[in-house]
Formats: C-alpha cells, structure tokens, sequence
C-alpha cells in the first residue's frame, strides 16, 4: 500500500501514547479496590456505561459545564476537542468512502488529501470534503480565541489562570501548531492538485500564485506530521494528559466508584483528570488573605510531580467552594484529605478519658440532642434550643451537654482518620443505647459526620434547621413574623457539604424577610474560621471574612443569619453586622410577644434586635 516517509512522526508517536495509556491506565485499575472491580465486572455492560458515553460526549466534547460557566470559553474548549473528534471521523468516513474499504491504516485518513490528490468526482466525496473544511474552520476558530486568551485571559471572565511547565508548554506549543500546519498542508495540496473545498482551494489558488508549491508539500505535511507526534509523546507529562484520563474516570464514577481514604488507582486517575484549567482558581476565597498557591489546581499539580509540602496542603479552608466550578467533577476536598492521610503520622491517643460503658438512657426519649464543641462555644443557641424544645413539648436527651467527645470530624478533616475513630466508637455506643430516633445536631460539621461515617441504621440524623422546619410544619411552635431583613449565609458543611439550602430557607422566610444575594448556596462564602486549616494566620481569616462581609453589607441588611455556631463566631467578630444563628432568630419569634424575665430580656439586648 502507499506510503511516505512523513508519517513516521505521527505513527510513532500514536503507537507511544496508546501503549503508554494502556499500561498506565492498566495499573491503575488494577490497585483498585476487590469491591471497585466487581462494580467494573458488574457495571460494564448495563446502562450506566451508556450513561457514560453520554457524559463523555456532553462533558468532555461539548464541555457542557464550562459552556454553563463561561460561554466563550465554552466554545474554545469545545472547538478543540469536539472539532478535533469530528476531524478524526469524518476524515475515517471519507478515507473509507474513497477506497472503499474499513481496513484502511489511519495515516491514510489522517493525510488523505496527499495520498488521494484527484478531487472527488462523486456527491458523497464533495460533501466529506465540504464538511472536512467546515470543520477545520470551526477548529481553526478555537485555535485564535486560545491563542487570544494566553495573552488576555481576563477578556474571558477568568481573573487567574496556571502557569505552564516545560512539558506542557511542548504539549500546548504542537497543539497549537496541528490545526493551522493542517490547514496549510491541505490548502497547499489543494493548490496543487485542485482536490480541496470551499475553504482549502481558494487558499491553495492564492498560495500557488505566490511560490512554487511542489517544492513545499512535503515539508508541510512533515510539519504537521511532526506536531502531530510530539504532542503524543508530551502528553504524559503535561496537564493534557486529562483528555484520555477524564473519559476513564467518567466510566468508573458512573460505575460508582469515588475517591477512598486511601491512596489508590483511582484517586490517581482523579489526579490525572485535572486539565489546571484554573476555572476554579476565582472561586477560591486564599486568595483574598493574598494566599496564592495552595489552591486545590496547584496541590494536584504538586501530587503529580511529588514534591507537595504540608504547608501547601494544610492551608485550605476545604470549604469545597471550587468543586461546583470544576468543570471535571473532581472530588477536590476528598482528593485533598486523602493526601493528608497519606501525609500526617497517626495520632496514638488511647482517649483513656471515655468511659466505653453504656448510658442508663429512658427509651422513651424522642430525641438526642447533640450540639457539638463550637456550639458550646456559643451558648446563646444552646440557650435557644433549650427553649425550642420546651416550647415543642419535645422529650429530649441532651448528649454533650457535660464531658462528652467531639464528634470526630476535625480530626477528619486534618487526616487523622485513625484518631477520629475512636471518638466514633465511643459515640457510637452511647447513641445506640439511647433507643432514640432521632439525633439533632445543631453544628452542620456534626451534622456531615453523622451522616457519612456513622452506622446508626434505623436513627434519623437532623440538622436543626431542618428539625425546626418540620416542627413548625406541625404546628408545634408558633410563627411570629418579626419586620427583619436578613440574609442567610450558607454554611459550606451544611450547604456544599451536605446539600442542605432550601430547609433553612423555608423556615426563615416565616420569621423574617429573606434577601437574596449574588454568592449564596453553592457559591455562597466560606466565613474564613474553618477548623480544617491548621497552617492560615489569623489576620488571613479575617481578610476572608471580611470581604464577605463587605458583601453582605452592600446589600443592607439588618441581620445576618446562618446555620452554623462557627460562622456565627468568626462573622460576629467583625462587629459590622448582628449575626444570629437560626435557632436563635426562632427564639426571638417565640419571645416576641411574651413578657420576659430578667435573664431573657438580657439575651434580647445582647442580640442588638429591639422587637
């Protein structure tokens, strides 16, 4: 069969990159997990593979979530990938309609206009090539907005962007060179043997009006030949290398398969499905406090090359507020702790203090109150739920109120899974022997732990928001409409954390008017004190909170709420603004019309409202 020396590069360098996939990819999958190969066994031919291939179409083609995000920016990533598939397709068809065949070598398609130099004589060969031009703009148009947007990224609604290592700017040099060398190796084909379309033939015409062409088409199709295999064989290591990974990591989240609190094959293929687009990089508040390179994009990069330091890793709030914008899905907060885990030394406290014996506790309890360190730190809603559950009639157990362990959770959250567990254990035995329910919590990083990492089947894990909503829904406390303007802050454990926006919501919209903002539920702000950055300074927090605050404060409230005793703790310290817990905007609603004692009205004055 034909052939050329010029597509040795291309051949070369697509042999590599396959074998290279193949055995990375390989190695991976098979340090997963027995469970996770058995979803890969039992998954693979049902639908959730079709259900993938959906995905990978909408996501890693059309780039649906960026399009979401960024409309122009949408377009470039889609012009790249989705036009440089269709380039690849339509080239096969027309390189089977050609000669007629399935079993033609892939060079043939890939440089079909050098080896078929007569122009189609038939309709399905006019159209091909027609569409083959079509396309080659579409792509081409991409190529400039890239081009346009390394020099001014702003002008695309980006403030950041990554910078580039030496292998990817190799990787990102030959692909910005494959579409205009291809591009010019077929216009000059075409001025030569008159085989292009609308697009390639006028372009040949001119160039053959202003040299000699035979002496060029070689080269031409040489150079793109060559950018066509150098970017195979920089793919492994640059930030492209996302484009064979993310469709692997599509099928396997589809099978069912996440991040696990160990390092292993597929938190790798997490790893390696990051594109450093730095799309998440504006959601990112560090960079408020000034903190630059510790952002979730900058430690994954660090992963890959294996020189991350605990510094970069341990200064992130894992608010998870760059999560929704990534536009791969990446499980970041997760990725982040199991480094943390990998990288932090178990903490070998015996907790000799709990006492493992169970707790005499009445079955008749309805529910166990738990409210968590922070919020014993902000007694008023303790107070405040204390008052609720009287007013509700509510038989209840409250479980910390006296030397009782933290739930587990801040542990979690600076990778000492080990220690956690056995403040688990111990809470755990102490809840079962309860009889109850029902557990209400009143802090959301309470609430999450509860939720994941406790096996309490048959009990019922509340936040409180959500439990003062259905005993309102009840008619078990009364509804006392207070003339308030407040805007409710998302806690980020509770909100992105956990999904909970609406309940807090609903029930606030009964006690006071509810402003909406710009940065709420999933963009909403994290307020700066989370306990999962052990290394930020304190004047770093405040700067985080504070512009928060300022936005806040530009809407004119005359009271921020929020969900969470910690936010209210750091946003209260700004004295800008009163900041109320939910539970405590509920028992001002209560005491609205009743006379209060002493200690009440106290509580009320303290709370700057005058009802």
């Amino acid at each position: 069969m034909e052939t050329t020396s010029f597509i040795w590069p291309f051949t070369i360098g697509l042999l590599f990159i396959t074998s290279f996939l193949v055995v990375i990819i390989s190695i991976w999958i098979t340090s997963l997990s027995r469970i996770d190969k058995s979803r890969i066994v039992h998954s693979i031919f049902t639908r959730k593979s079709l259900m993938a291939i959906g995905e990978v179409f909408m996501e890693s083609l059309l780039h649906r979530k960026i399009f979401r995000k960024n409309r122009m920016l949408g377009y470039m990533h889609m012009s790249l990938a989705f036009g440089w598939f269709l380039l690849i397709i339509v080239g096969h068809i027309e390189a089977w309609n050609y000669y007629h065949s399935f079993s033609v070598p892939a060079y043939k398609a890939i440089f079909f206009p050098y080896f078929v130099p007569a122009s189609a004589s038939t309709n399905s060969g006019k159209v091909l090539a027609a569409s083959m031009d079509i396309i080659l703009l579409f792509i081409l148009s991409g190529v400039l907005l890239a081009y346009y947007k390394r020099l001014n990224s702003k002008l695309f609604g980006m403030k950041k962007t990554t910078k580039l290592k030496a292998g990817d700017r190799i990787a990102l040099s030959s692909l910005w060179l494959i579409f205009p060398l291809r591009f010019l190796a077929e216009s000059v084909s075409a001025g030569i043997h008159h085989n292009g379309s609308f697009l390639s033939q006028p372009c040949g015409q001119i160039f053959a009006s202003l040299i000699p062409l035979q002496s060029i088409e070689a080269p031409v199709w040489w150079a793109y030949s060559c950018s066509l295999g150098l970017f195979f064989m920089a793919l492994p290591v640059s930030r492209y290398m996302h484009i064979p990974v993310e469709v692997v990591l599509i099928f396997l989240r589809n099978y069912g398969i996440r991040v696990k609190k160990r390092i292993g094959g597929f938190s790798r293929i997490q790893v390696y499905s990051c594109s450093r687009c730095g799309i998440c990089l504006d959601s990112c508040q560090m960079t408020h406090a000034a903190i630059k390179d510790t952002q979730s994009v900058y430690v994954l990069k660090h992963i890959r090359n294996r020189n991350l330091t605990d510094e970069k890793l341990f200064n992130c709030l894992l608010c998870g507020r760059c999560q929704p914008d990534c536009p791969v899905g990446l499980e970041l907060n997760n990725l982040r702790i199991t480094q943390r885990i990998e990288s932090t030394k178990e903490y070998n406290s015996s907790y000799e203090y709990l006492k493992n014996g169970k707790v005499a506790i009445s079955p008749q309890t309805e529910v166990i109150y738990f409210a968590g360190c922070m919020t014993h730190l902000t007694p008023s809603i303790i107070k405040s739920m204390k008052e609720i559950f009287k007013v509700a009639n509510v038989k209840y157990w409250f479980m910390d109120e006296d030397k009782t362990a933290c739930c587990g959770r801040p542990l979690m959250q600076v990778g000492q899974y080990g220690a956690a567990g056995k403040l688990i254990d111990h809470n755990l035995e102490r809840i079962l022997a309860s009889g109850a329910k029902k557990l209400v919590v009143s802090c959301p990083i309470c609430y999450k732990v509860f939720n994941e990492d406790y096996s309490m089947s048959g009990i019922r894990v509340q936040h409180h928001s959500e439990y003062l909503l259905e005993l309102m829904a009840e008619n078990r406390l009364p509804v006392n409409k207070m003339p308030l303007k407040v805007i409710y802050h998302d806690p980020c454990e509770l909100g992105r954390g956990s999904g909970i926006y609406h309940q807090p919501r609903l029930l606030l919209d009964e006690y006071v008017e509810l402003i909406s903002v710009k940065n709420e539920k999933e963009s909403a702000f994290c307020c700066g004190g989370s306990l999962a950055n052990i290394k930020i300074h304190m004047n770093e927090r405040n700067q985080i909170r504070d512009k928060a605050m300022d936005e806040y404060l530009s809407y004119q409230p005359e009271m921020l709420a929020t969900a969470c005793p910690l936010c209210k703790k750091t946003f209260a310290k700004s004295n800008n603004l009163p900041v109320h817990d939910i539970a405590e905007i509920v028992y001002m609603a209560i005491h609205k019309n009743k006379i209060m004692n002493p200690e009440e009205q106290k509580f009320m004055e303290k709370s700057k409202i005058g009802l």
